[in-house]
């Protein structure tokens, strides 16, 4: 398995860069952190079509650091060309996707949060992502912002920068830091979910798809955050 971190001291960029590039392949890939807040990138596509996760040194996903974790814990699994958790009762203390414990197999999608003891481990299949929303990647390379777009934009992306298990930033944290009132800032995220064709996504994934767009489009580059 291909498992990727810097070394020494990473700045929030250099992690956020290490992240786009993996998206930019396409292939399914996990990101974590361990105890002392080091970012790792596993690639599957390089991986057996079983990855065993637990405490124990000799799992495919090592969690040596996690209590929580038993030894051997659960595994992923390649079904065709989908990856899938499977816990079949093997953990103390379960497993978990998006907050919902997972008993025997669940099938993961782009985005999924898995969860082993107290470690989150962020599921990422870029290119399902990318081949559903073609129409946005396109859309998105050619939208010309303002000034204050770009300013909510770069204030949105901000938590991200620092971990990829932040959510974007909310409307008041927007309006706090870049001085505006929250119904400005509700106002210019309604323009750029239409000039993102986002508007017909589900509120709770606007925000989260306007984000990764703008950040895969290197429209705000990690420098900016």
């Amino acid at each position: 398995m291909d498992e990727s971190a810097a070394s020494g001291p990473v700045s929030a960029a250099a992690e956020l860069k290490a992240r786009i590039e993996a998206e930019r392949r396409g292939g399914p890939f996990l990101v974590y952190r361990d105890a002392t807040d080091r970012q790792f990138l596993v690639e599957l596509d390089a991986a057996d079509a079983c990855v065993t996760v637990g405490r124990a040194r000799e799992n495919g996903l090592s969690l040596s650091w996690d209590r929580e974790v038993s030894r051997l814990h659960a595994q992923l699994e390649r079904i065709g060309g989908d990856w899938t958790l499977v816990d079949e009762g093997l953990s103390r203390n379960g497993s978990y996707v998006n907050g919902d414990r997972v008993t025997g197999r669940r099938r993961l999608r782009d985005s999924d949060r898995l969860c082993f003891g107290v470690t989150a481990v962020i599921y990422r299949r870029p290119a399902v992502e990318q081949s559903e929303s073609t129409d946005v990647g396109s859309t998105a390379t050619t939208v010309t912002l303002s000034p204050t777009q770009r300013t909510v934009l770069v204030a949105l992306c901000r938590p991200l920068g620092r971990s990829a298990f932040d959510p974007p930033a909310t409307n008041r944290e927007i309006a706090d830091e870049i001085h505006l009132s929250v119904d400005a800032v509700k106002a210019h995220l309604r323009v750029l979910f239409e000039r993102f064709g986002l508007e017909q996504l589900p509120q709770n994934q606007k925000r989260a798809r306007l984000a990764a767009t703008v950040l895969v489009n290197r429209i705000i580059a990690p420098h900016d955050l």
